[in-house]
This record gives C-alpha cells, sequence and structure tokens, in this order.
C-alpha cells in the first residue's frame, strides 16, 4: 500500500528529517527508503508537511527497530548532530556522561560526544568543549547536498540554522555577485556558487577562511569562490586589488566597491554595524540578507531603521521578507530581514 513520503535529496535527509519531526510529520513506524540517489522519508500526514517539501506517494516497509538513546536512558535526551558528531548542552557533569554513554550504546553513527563548556566568545565566535566521547572536534558536515569539513573548537558553525541557509541561497541566480561579509567555513558561499554565482565570503578567522577555501574545492566550486581573510571593512576600502593563488581559491584584497547584487550579514547582535560597508559594496540593485536579534516586543523595526539610516536617499528600500529564525533567549528572536536596494 502506498504511503504519502517526502522526496528529497540523499545528502540533505539528515535536515530533511529533522525539520519533519519538528513539524511532528515524520513517521517513524516506517522505514526511510534509498533508491536512485532521492531519500524517501515517511510521513503521517500529507497536509502537515511544510512548504517546500515534494510529497509523493509510494510503498515503504515498516521500520525494524533501532535502539535510540532514549530507549537506554528512559527518557528523550536533547542534542543535535553535526556529522558524527553530537552536541550535548547540559549543566550537569554527570547527567552529561550519562547522555554520552547512552549515544554510545545506541544505534546513531557517532565518533565523538562534545558538551558545551561555554558560550560563543570572543572576535571569533568560538566556544570551549568538553569531550566526553572520542578524541577529535573535527567532523565533515552534510547539508542540503553541500559537505563542510570544519572543526568545532576553531570556528563557529550552527546546525539549527540548516533551513534557513538553504531559505536564501534557493533565491540566487546563476551568475549572480554574491557577497558574505562573515563567511566562517562557506555555509551561505558554497550553495550560492553550487548555484552558479561569483561568491567572496570574508571571515576574520584565519583557520575558517582555510576550511572555507577547502570546502569551496570539495564541493566544486573553487573557480566560482573567493575567500579573504581579515575585517570586511578593511577588505573593502582597500583598493589594491592584489591577487594571488591560494589552495585554488583566489585570495583578494579590495575592488568590490558596488559590486554585490547580494549581501549576506548573518553576525547578529552587531551586523547593523556593518551597514555602512554594505552600502559600499552593494550595486545598483542589491538584495541584503540581515540578521539580528531583537526583543520580540519589535524584532525588525530596529534592524530596517538602521538600513534605511545607511542606504537613503541614495537607494531606495523595500522589506520584501520579514522573517522570524528561531527564538534565541526569553523574549528574544533572531530575525533576517530580507531587504531589496534600488539606487535613485
Amino acid at each position: 500500500m502506498d504511503e504519502p513520503c517526502v522526496r528529497v535529496d540523499r545528502e540533505a535527509g539528515e535536515e530533511s528529517r529533522q525539520v519533519l519531526a519538528d513539524a511532528g510529520v515524520l513517521d517513524d513506524s516506517r522505514e526511510i527508503v534509498v533508491e536512485d540517489g532521492a531519500l524517501f522519508i515517511p510521513v503521517v500526514d500529507a497536509e502537515g508537511v511544510p512548504e517546500g517539501f515534494d510529497v509523493v506517494a509510494r510503498t515503504v516497509p515498516e521500520r525494524e527497530t533501532q535502539t535510540t538513546p532514549a530507549d537506554v536512558l528512559g527518557f528523550e535526551p536533547s542534542y543535535e548532530r553535526l556529522g558524527d558528531v553530537v552536541i550535548l548542552d547540559e549543566d550537569d557533569d554527570e547527567r552529561a556522561r550519562e547522555i554520552a554513554e547512552a549515544v554510545v550504546a545506541s544505534d546513531l553513527p557517532v565518533a565523538t560526544v562534545l558538551n558545551r563548556a561555554s558560550k560563543v566568545k570572543g572576535e571569533l565566535r568560538v566556544r570551549e568543549w568538553d569531550v566526553l566521547v572520542g578524541e577529535s572536534t573535527e567532523t565533515v558536515h552534510r547539508e542540503y547536498g553541500c559537505e563542510y569539513h570544519l572543526d568545532l573548537a576553531e570556528v563557529y558553525f550552527s546546525p539549527r540554522l540548516a533551513t534557513e541557509r538553504h531559505r536564501v541561497t534557493s533565491q540566487v541566480d546563476p551568475g549572480e555577485r554574491v557577497f558574505d561579509m562573515f563567511a566562517g567555513v562557506g555555509p551561505f558561499v558554497i550553495p550560492a556558487a553550487k548555484r552558479g554565482a561569483e561568491v567572496v565570503g570574508v571571515d576574520l578567522n584565519p583557520v575558517a577562511v582555510e576550511y572555507l577555501r577547502e570546502n569551496a574545492a570539495r564541493n566544486g566550486v573553487a573557480e566560482r569562490v573567493t575567500a579573504i581573510e581579515g575585517d570586511v571593512r578593511d577588505v573593502v576600502s582597500s583598493s589594491s586589488g592584489e591577487r594571488s593563488e591560494s589552495d585554488d581559491v583566489r585570495d583578494v584584497a579590495g575592488g568590490y566597491e558596488g559590486w554585490a547584487e547580494r549581501v549576506v550579514m548573518n553576525l547578529p547582535h552587531t551586523a547593523s554595524e556593518f551597514l555602512d560597508t554594505a552600502a559600499v559594496l552593494a550595486s545598483d540593485e542589491c538584495v541584503l540578507h540581515l540578521y539580528d536579534i531583537q526583543h520580540e516586543d519589535d524584532p525588525f523595526g530596529p534592524g530596517e531603521r538602521a538600513i534605511r539610516e545607511a542606504f537613503e536617499p541614495a537607494y531606495d528600500v523595500t522589506v520584501e521578507t520579514r522573517h522570524v529564525v528561531r527564538s534565541y533567549a526569553p523574549h528574544e528572536v533572531n530575525v533576517c530581514l530580507d531587504v531589496r536596494v534600488v539606487s535613485t
């Protein structure tokens, strides 16, 4: 008998499964089927599947029971998965180690279990970790058909933002010029380049930039990606335009005034401080993706006012999307403003 299933590319399977689980429509009683490079993920309610997924009907077998961490513990633990790493956020060391042992005893394909030992801190936005299982904080994470090699102890990366990154990069057109002001290891840069864009990624963290170069090559888009280490304000104000080859990815300083047709500004709390630089980068018509964290009473107002202050009257400013990404803290939300600016 045919059952409703969501069809996704194999590489996007884990992220899609998590989205469907969060939406409450994942059918755990049936197996996920792999066929011709695609996954067919069973759902209990086709009408409840989030927008953007391809729902099909096909026969899927009943699921064979697998041992989960919850089966071992007797309760459902909270954790995230990033490649072959499981990430915990437990204040109690004893509870954290109990969960880590259950993860190892389960059928999850895991090499390392980490517990957050600090908040994200410093200009490079890294955190400390307690390694509970395994030895390495490096992993390869797969997301919507892209692979990212990274070291969680050296760079910032959040698996929670996979759906948001896909939302933004799905808007990119072939041949578009995209500038990511805070690029990290490339989770916006790489998928944009895979869609045929010419992409520049800048980051202060030299380790992140090296991973960005590696990931561009790993995903076959090195010829369309320029990776630059440094403060984006210095990069844009430089006029040297000197080029050198590094790991098959061009390392370029300067020359980007009026270049960008799309600018990604994913540095919540402080991205608005870089809007003057974004205004220098923007071409005659440009789309901005400004990420912000604000109080729930006025989540979009401060960012929108800052954009208008930086761009008007030289540009007409149109807010195309006001999007809540996720809850950040009590009464605070992480939001994104998709804004089109057109030179007057």
